[in-house]
Parts: structure tokens; C-alpha cells; sequence
């Protein structure tokens, strides 16, 4: 299937592409035009050869690049599909394992992850098309699969560490921001290597990045960072979290008002630890062990098994997650937000293709599908690393109005007011496209990518943030990686409703090289209304969660 690009030049070629026995054309006026293009024939001849060759080249390469596998658009969409999956559904699993063992199997069980993904994608491309007598597509989205993993395992396990550490003090949202951040940056320089050292040799140029060298780097550098994660990453002083998660549920009363913590001691290996036996309440507990009222916590707390002490903390902290009402508003929220946001980063290369109409030049460079990509990559960067430090300086240390400046106190602002507010920017970018403005002037699409980077980031930053502050860090793995698998669930819905909009749009659009390709905001328009309208939604569902929150007089 030929790219419009392709479609594009190959239409400019041929009308270029004239030979030197072609007679010049007469004129009817009998003038003498045919002798001035005679006088410059040897100029203008070198010239269009020259723009002729320039192109062919280009084509070329585009062409050995994308055709190279012979996959069709439904098995590319099948790799990173697998990819993305693989990236988001196992992430409450990872968080658990993170929680219960540590961070240091995860960071290793990663780098073997990376390494075989990565190779047997480079094994795959080095031997190309199945038709060729190369492997299946079946082993690339295997692999790809693997990358997934591992690249969820190493988040997990940089975040995790870096929350438990650091989370209980004054800088915690820069300490979540930075190996957030990091994940976001890491494929802009990893991309640089790949097309400045990992490139193909044409003649004296540069080609295309060499796709099987560009894997093997990746392998090799991700297994060495995987296996020196699981050397370097320590959780400090973990009993101590225990400790305090132990006292913070006996000053919360839940053993008294919520069902799920009026269980039997656990008095012997028998009864199996982490059970909940609905026969005997607190009070029968203690009957039956003679201790006189003392209280689960406290039987716990003299258990001299640490680890059943924490997996039964870790459990109750579980279901006091699952079982709050605000935190499936926030999930809810997060989902309304990061769908769309993922869903336009997948969709960027389509979205400005609409913008041009198909017998154009295509869009500048200025406007170009990897020029969007950077943008979005360094304004969520920034807006992670922005709203990190901000609300770790203005944040309210105690329950506070949402903005207050107190007499001899420092001036405070929620966190929920940079989460809102960065919404607003996101669904404001949103806008802009809905409305057909891009359209008109797309210069100012630039503008919508920075708009969608800076709220998609800043989101993507103060959720675990707010996870963090809200449910604590004793088992920030396990809830963060319950919410954290929303955007591929978003994803995936957004990508159908852009693809139908899309589809039926392009089936009334003109058809050129065998495509139908579309062009116009009928192409996106209604999907991004429709966006605007759950990034409100979500503005709505956090509003509702805060209010919860500040009835329990929790300073977020």
C-alpha cells in the first residue's frame, strides 16, 4: 500500500520527469518561446535532474524502510497494539509484586524482558518479510509484547522506590516527577543515538537508522540498566512504613467500622494469613484468645512473622483503596483524560495529513508529524517536572482552604488546582481543533501539540501524586498500578471512535492512487468534540473526589 507521501512525489515526479529527444512545444502565436527554452534547455535540464534524482532517492529509502517486512497496516497496528497492551494491563500485577518483594526482581526480571524483545525484534528484521522465507509477524508482536513488559516493570520500579523513599518528605512530587519525566524523555535521546551513530550507509550520506543495529543497542543498554537496578534499587527503612500504615489504621477506627477488618487473629499458620473469617468479629477475637480487648493491630504488631505483618497491612491497604469511593472518581477522571491524550499522540501523522489537501506538497517541516511528536515529548516533560516542584512548595501541609494566604503562613494552593487547571489547557488544545480553526491556520497546530503536552503530562504527573498523598506509600505500587492501566483501556476506545470518524469521512473524499484519503475537519472534528466533553467530565469527577477528600481533612 503506497503512502501519501509516496502518492505525493511520485505525482511530481512524473510530471517533472521529461526526456531530452522530447521536441519543445510550438507556439500558435509564432513566437519565439520555443527558442528561449531551447537557450536555457542545459541550466533547467540539470536542474529538474538533479530535484528528479534528489526525490528518487528519497522514495527509495522511504520505500526500503516501510516495505521492507511487507507488513500490512493491520499487522503494524497489531505490533503496537501488543505493545501498548503489554504495557498498561500487567501493570496492577508488577505494582503488587513491586509492593510485596521489592523493587530490585522487578527492575531485573525488566532487563531480561528488554533484552529478549528487543533481539528477537532485531532477529525479526534482519531476516525480513515472512514471504521471503522470514519469521512470521506473530514473532514481532511477541516481541513487542516483551518491550511492553519490561518497559512497565522498569517504571514501576524507578516510581515505586523513588515514592517510598522520598514520598513521606517535603520534595515528594519532584521526587515522582523526575523518573516520570525520565520515561518520557528517554525515547527522544535514545532516538538521536539511533539516527546520528545507527544509521545505514548511502554512499557518502546518511540513510535511514540501520532498524537491526538500533535493536541491539537497545537490548544491550536496557540489560545492563536492569540488571544495575537490581543492585541499586533500596527501599530505606520499610519496616518503618509498616509501622506507621499499622497505627495510622488503628487511629483510622476502620477495625470497628469497616467489615472487611473484623477478622480473626492470626493465631497459627493454620488459619492462612490475609484470610478474613466472617465468623468471628473483634470482640470474639478476643475472647477467644484471652488478651482482654487487645486489638488486632496490636497482636499484629507483636507477630514475630514480619513478613505475614506486612502482607496483612499491605492487604488491608488494598482493599481500604478498592473499596474508597474518590479514588474511582480520580481513576475515572484519569481515564476521561489520558484516552484522548494518548489517542492524539497515536493519531498525529493522520491528523496533520487532514490539514493539506491530498494534491498538495504535504505539510512542512515546520509541521511535521516527528516535529509534533518532540513538542508534545518537551512540554510534558516540562509540565511533569513544573507541577512536581510547584505543588511540593505550595501544597498545604494540613486541611486548607483550596487557596489560602494566612497571616504569618505561607501562601497555599491545592494540588487539585494544578490538576484542574492543567485540564483545562488540555481540552482548550482539544478546542482548537474541534472547532476547525487548525484547519484554516495550520500553523497554529504547533500551538494545539504543546497545549496537549503540557495537561497530558502534568496529569500524568500528579495522579500518583495524589495517590501517593491520599492512600499513602506503604503500597503505592499495587493502587498506583490500578489506576495506572486506565489509559490503555482509554486508548484503545479512542483509537476505534478517531478510526470511524476517520473512515467515514475518507469514504466521501476523493480517491487518488487507489486511497481514499481524507482532508477537511469532518476527518476529526466531531471526535474532538467529543473529547472536550470528557475532559470536562473528568474536571467534574476530581471535583467531586476533592470534596471527599477535604471532608476527611486530607491536605492535597
Amino acid at each position: 500500500m503506497h503512502s501519501r507521501s509516496s502518492s505525493r512525489s511520485a505525482k511530481v515526479i512524473d510530471k517533472l520527469d521529461f526526456d531530452n529527444n522530447r521536441q519543445p512545444p510550438s507556439t500558435t502565436d509564432g513566437s519565439d518561446a520555443g527558442g528561449l527554452l531551447r537557450d536555457d534547455e542545459s541550466l533547467l535540464s540539470n536542474v529538474v535532474e538533479g530535484v528528479i534524482e534528489r526525490d528518487r532517492r528519497k522514495m527509495r529509502r522511504q520505500v526500503t524502510k516501510y516495505s521492507r517486512l511487507h507488513y500490512t497496516q493491520v499487522q503494524v497496528n497489531a505490533v503496537s497494539t501488543a505493545a501498548e497492551l503489554a504495557m498498561y494491563l500487567p501493570v496492577p500485577i508488577f505494582g503488587y509484586l513491586c509492593d510485596r518483594f521489592s523493587p530490585r526482581p522487578l527492575s531485573l526480571f525488566a532487563g531480561i524482558l528488554f533484552g529478549l524483545g528487543y533481539l528477537l525484534a532485531a532477529l525479526t528484521f534482519h531476516h525480513g518479510s515472512s514471504k521471503s522465507g522470514g519469521f512470521s509477524p506473530a514473532v514481532m508482536v511477541v516481541s513487542f509484547v516483551g518491550v511492553g513488559m519490561g518497559t512497565s516493570c522498569m517504571y514501576l520500579s524507578a516510581v515505586t522506590t523513588c515514592a517510598k523513599n522520598f514520598g513521606r518528605g517535603k520534595h515528594k512530587g519532584l521526587a515522582l516527577a523526575v523518573p516520570i519525566a525520565a520515561f518520557g524523555l528517554s525515547g527522544m535521546w535514545q532516538s538521536q543515538i539511533g539516527s546520528r551513530l545507527l544509521y545505514e550507509r548511502a554512499g557518502e550520506r546518511k540513510g535511514e537508522v540501520d532498524v537491526y543495529r538500533y535493536f541491539i543497542f537497545l537490548a544491550a543498554l536496557l540489560v545492563v540498566v536492569g540488571i544495575v537496578g537490581a543492585f541499586a534499587l533500596n527501599v530505606v527503612d520499610e519496616e518503618e512504613l509498616i509501622d506507621e500504615a499499622v497505627s495510622e489504621l488503628e487511629r483510622s477506627g476502620l477495625l470497628e467500622d469497616n467489615p472487611f477488618f473484623q477478622r480473626s487473629v492470626l493465631h497459627d499458620n493454620s488459619n492462612g494469613y490475609g484470610t478474613i473469617d466472617s465468623s468471628d468479629t473483634l470482640s470474639n477475637s478476643a475472647e477467644d484468645d484471652g488478651h482482654d480487648g487487645e486489638s488486632d493491630l496490636q497482636k499484629i504488631r507483636h507477630s514475630s512473622g514480619d513478613a505475614r505483618r506486612k502482607a496483612w497491612v499491605l492487604n488491608n491497604e488494598t482493599r481500604i483503596f478498592l473499596f474508597d469511593h474518590t479514588m474511582w472518581f480520580l481513576a475515572a477522571g484519569f481515564f476521561a483524560v489520558t484516552g484522548p491524550g494518548e489517542a492524539y499522540i497515536n493519531n498525529l501523522g493522520t491528523i496533520i495529513n487532514t490539514l493539506y489537501p491530498p494534491t498538495s506538497a504535504g505539510p512542512p517541516s515546520s509541521n511535521s508529524p516527528a516535529t509534533h511528536v518532540s513538542i508534545v515529548a518537551l512540554t510534558s516533560t516540562l509540565a511533569r517536572l513544573l507541577t512536581g516542584t510547584l505543588t511540593d512548595l505550595l501544597a498545604p501541609t494540613s486541611s486548607a482552604p483550596l487557596v489560602a494566604e494566612q497571616p504569618g503562613k505561607r501562601f497555599t494552593c491545592s494540588r487539585l488546582v494544578f490538576l484542574l487547571a492543567s485540564t483545562v489547557l488540555f481540552s482548550v488544545g482539544q478546542l482548537l481543533l474541534a472547532s476547525g480553526l487548525v484547519q484554516t491556520q495550520p500553523s497554529t497546530f504547533p500551538l494545539v501539540s504543546a497545549l496537549v503536552g503540557l495537561g497530558y503530562g502534568a496529569v500524568f504527573s500528579l495522579t500518583p501524586i495524589i495517590v501517593s498523598v491520599v492512600w499513602g506509600v506503604q503500597n503505592f505500587g499495587t493502587n498506583w498500578g490500578i489506576v495506572a492501566v486506565v489509559p490503555a483501556a482509554g486508548a484503545a476506545m479512542w483509537g476505534v471512535i478517531y478510526a470511524a470518524v476517520y473512515d467515514g469521512a475518507a469514504n466521501d473524499g476523493e480517491e487518488i492512487g487507489g486511497e481514499r484519503l481524507c482532508y477537511g475537519a469532518g476527518c476529526y472534528a466531531p471526535t474532538f468534540w467529543a473529547m472536550v466533553a470528557f475532559s470536562w467530565a473528568a474536571i467534574a469527577l476530581w471535583v467531586v473526589a476533592w470534596r471527599g477528600w477535604r471532608r476527611r481533612g486530607i491536605p492535597v
